[in-house]
């Protein structure tokens, strides 16, 4: 490991902000954990379908206020959008060339999924499995992918929004909100939010890049008035405490956005910024940094294939000819948190073997030169230098 560790090390150039790559790292383990510890499979009558232990237990509702990390993704990705356009700008190079790169960063390993998935559910379906199962399980796996869209074309725009201030999607979400519940509008202009709401964090991470937030103050000022007035909306203004969406509550903060799940953005984007320098200091240990490194030259395949993981899991403990507590039982009770608690290494273990398995959809290849360093100066073999 401290080889390993020193390797990457080694390769790192010294002007990379190690903290940016941990915030991204934070976020992708954040949307993982939390949709394992949210999400139940349960198995009923030979059926299996989805159910969430925020509907039976409330009193977990903290729970998708630490693990529903997404703004903090989107902010990163305004910070990283906006910085390698402006240097791509800088090199004379066109905007279609950038954009084949970003997207294929993001499309290529995403392309697989529905592949795979196509060719399990239709093995399922031939071998008998009921329709609602593979209905169940397909749209577990499918329904995270939204977020890899919207992400794609926020990058598609970046030209257009790199200097669009934040304000201006928050101003959109807030009338989106005042229409849908002060005025009962009809439903289909909500969907306007998937893109503002997630264009406000965005932005924020544009503005990052342009150097107009720093400082700690920007930093305690989004984490308290965006606390605060998340606190406000959901005390006062009837907005649901939970942070992602729960089976059978008619409102979620999240499908579509909502003006609270953004102002509880703002908070986690400015908790994000006032990290920056404690996680500057903790990365400046090798095995730390090889750690964050590692989980972000892989973060798309762990983000899309952790709920295969989890499925891979219970569908193998049905072999054990009971229902197993934590994995296929209904989320009611604290036994099955803690249960659920003790099955989450083995998801990790799965998840495992399918980065083994798809990583390399992940990665490009680098062109062969005689130097063999990329254009922007760093080691094309370095692990660490690929994500920026």
């Amino acid at each position: 490991m401290r080889d390993f560790a020193r390797r990457i090390e080694s390769a790192t150039p010294a002007d990379r902000d190690r903290a940016v790559d941990a915030l991204r790292a934070i976020a992708i383990l954040g949307v993982v954990l939390g949709h394992w510890l949210v999400t139940a499979l349960v198995v009923d009558s030979g059926t299996v379908h989805g159910a969430s232990p925020l509907r039976y237990l409330p009193e977990l509702t903290p729970v998708s206020w630490m693990f529903q990390t997404l703004a903090v993704f989107f902010l990163v990705g305004g910070l990283v959008g906006a910085r390698s356009h402006a240097a791509v700008r800088a090199r004379g190079e066109s905007y279609g060339r950038w954009l084949r790169a970003r997207m294929g960063r993001l499309l290529r390993p995403m392309a697989v999924v529905p592949v795979v998935w196509s060719v399990a559910a239709c093995a399922m379906l031939f071998a008998g499995v009921d329709q609602d199962t593979v209905r169940a399980l397909c749209k577990l796996v499918w329904s995270p992918l939204w977020f890899i869209v919207v992400f794609a074309a926020l990058t598609a725009a970046t030209p257009l929004v790199a200097r669009l201030h934040p304000l201006w999607p928050f101003a959109v979400v807030l009338v989106v909100d005042l229409y849908r519940f002060g005025l009962d509008a009809p439903g289909g202009l909500a969907s306007v939010n998937v893109a503002a709401g997630w264009l406000v964090p965005y932005c924020l991470g544009a503005a990052w890049a342009r150097g107009e937030l720093l400082g700690r103050r920007t930093g305690w000022t989004l984490l308290l008035g965006g606390a605060a007035a998340t606190a406000a909306l959901v005390r006062w203004g009837g907005y649901p405490a939970s942070m992602v969406g729960v089976p059978g509550v008619e409102i979620s903060n999240l499908d579509p956005p909502t003006l609270a799940v953004v102002t509880f953005g703002l908070a986690q984007c400015g908790a994000a910024l006032l990290l920056l320098g404690p996680l500057r200091r903790v990365l400046r240990r090798p095995v730390l940094w090889a750690v964050v490194a590692t989980v972000n030259l892989s973060a798309m395949t762990v983000f899309l294939w952790h709920q295969t993981a989890m499925i891979a899991v219970t569908a193998t403990g049905l072999s054990a000819g009971r229902m197993l507590p934590g994995l296929h039982t209904l989320p009611d009770g604290p036994g099955w948190v803690l249960a659920r608690l003790a099955w989450l290494p083995v998801f990790a273990v799965a998840l495992l073997i399918c980065r083994l398995a798809f990583r390399g959809y992940e990665r490009q290849r680098p062109r062969r030169t005689r130097s063999r360093v990329v254009r922007e100066g760093r080691p094309a073999g370095s692990m660490a230098a690929r994500r920026v």
